[in-house]
């Protein structure tokens, strides 16, 4: 599993250069600086893609088919596919100029994709009203301006969380610590103490407190927002220090030296499903709307916390995209591919077909439209980032070039310190060496 990861890192970098590559490559281009007038009596077939899994097909082509009904001259092509493979097939398209009219896309990737003007400019359709944005957050909105240009629009937001499963607390005994002011030195004596209580699954497995959060490297990049230190410039590049990643690594040395962390090996041999989702673990960070997938791989029902922060009460939260809309910058029906990104983003009965699933929607008529009975997933996602409003402090920090490449090394890395085949400052050297190459 371990060399699976290495290749994945290895085909994002080389569609990273693929995209470098392509830059100055030959093909239709929209011109970013007018919009054309939409034509409802051209007949228009549009590709649209996205990833995910059959439950966001589904909803997908209810809202495609609503959006055909609505405009009966446009018909709309859609394809979907698990996230590594989305990735390779868009950097194959893209080194030949020919990405799909509109695709879901993430943040990680923006920066990259819009810096080889891969992606077209949607501010002429704001402009002329093709697009209708006054029903989300402008700071929202502001996720997807790179170099004064709106290449992406935010489709829904996400934010930080703790899920815990109350069924494994009341089996270990361990109180969770208070949401509005504990510290990652009170979440990690929760983490000890909830592995030493020595619970067990009806299979025999070991319950722990946690999976170790310094694995994944959005979590150090809210680390650093708590610290007053802002990832990455407005030039692209990093805005920290191999010692801050250190310094990050050694939150969790103790509980990794004792064990007391969730094991790397049964992680591995439970890929995809996380340990946690596997009712072998009491308590993990993740993004709020993966509470739908991680309730249904359990079978719990789960809740929803804040995160620890340095301070206490002090969470310098952000609200992040979970996903955005761009269209390819080679698409030859660029006004009607903004009328199908509005369709999606703005008509009310897309945000009741969607739900919750891809986040919270961004814009306020959809969200009013979701149909969040109490208690349900969509009504605990919907009030949790409403009682965090007030702790959102930050922007979102914009991934820097070739961020696809330094995440995967990150994951990479951290499983060898998980192993104890590498020491923190093993592993910030390493990162450093691989994050110079790609943005580079």
């Amino acid at each position: 599993m371990r060399h699976n990861k290495l290749a994945l890192a290895s085909v994002v970098a080389a569609g990273a250069l693929a995209l470098s590559a392509c830059s100055s490559a030959g093909g239709t281009t929209a011109d970013p600086s007018s919009a054309e007038t939409f034509n409802p009596n051209e007949q228009v077939t549009l590709t649209l893609t996205w990833w995910g899994n059959d439950d966001r097909a589904s909803r997908y082509q209810e809202a495609i088919a609503l959006f055909e009904e609505a405009y009966p001259n446009i018909t709309v092509q859609p394809t979907f596919s698990p996230w590594d493979d989305y990735w390779t097939a868009r950097s194959t398209e893209a080194a030949s100029r020919s990405l799909p009219d509109v695709m879901q896309f993430d943040l990680s990737y923006m920066r990259e994709y819009a810096d080889n003007d891969m992606l077209l400019n949607l501010q002429p359709y704001l402009d002329n009203g093709t697009i209708d944005l006054s029903g989300f957050d402008p700071s929202l909105v502001s996720a997807g301006v790179l170099d004064e240009k709106q290449v992406a629009i935010p489709t829904s937001t996400n934010t930080f969380s703790m899920f815990t499963n109350p069924a494994i607390l009341d089996q270990t005994g361990v109180a969770f610590p208070d949401d509005a002011t504990y510290t990652w030195q009170d979440f990690n004596q929760f983490i000890a103490d909830t592995t030493a209580a020595g619970a067990t699954t009806d299979d025999g497995y070991a319950i722990y407190g946690s999976p170790d959060y310094t694995g994944t490297f959005w979590f150090f990049m809210q680390w650093l927002l708590q610290k007053g230190v802002q990832p990455f410039a407005e030039d692209g590049s990093l805005g920290f220090t191999q010692d801050d990643v250190v310094e990050f690594l050694n939150l969790t040395a103790d509980l990794r030296a004792a064990g007391q962390t969730y094991p790397q090996d049964r992680t591995v041999a439970l890929t995809p499903v996380s340990g946690f989702a596997s009712n072998e673990a009491a308590a993990q960070m993740n993004w709020d709307n993966f509470l739908a997938s991680d309730s249904a791989d359990s079978g719990s029902e789960l809740a929803l916390h804040q995160i620890p922060s340095i301070e206490p009460g002090e969470k310098h939260l952000f609200l992040k995209p979970s996903m955005l809309l761009v269209a390819g910058a080679n698409t030859e029906h660029a006004a009607a591919a903004a009328t199908l990104i509005n369709f999606l983003l703005t008509e009310p009965e897309v945000g009741a077909i969607f739900g919750t699933s891809k986040g919270v929607p961004a814009d306020v008529v959809q969200r009013d439209k979701v149909e969040a009975a109490p208690g349900s997933i969509d009504a605990q996602v919907i009030a949790y980032e409403e009682s965090i409003s007030r702790d959102v402090t930050e922007t979102v920090p914009i991934p820097v070039k070739g961020y696809g490449t330094i995440e995967a090394k990150w994951k990479t890395l951290a499983e060898e310190v998980a192993y104890g085949n590498l020491t923190p400052e093993d592993f910030a050297k390493q990162w450093f060496d691989e994050a110079e190459l790609a943005m580079s």
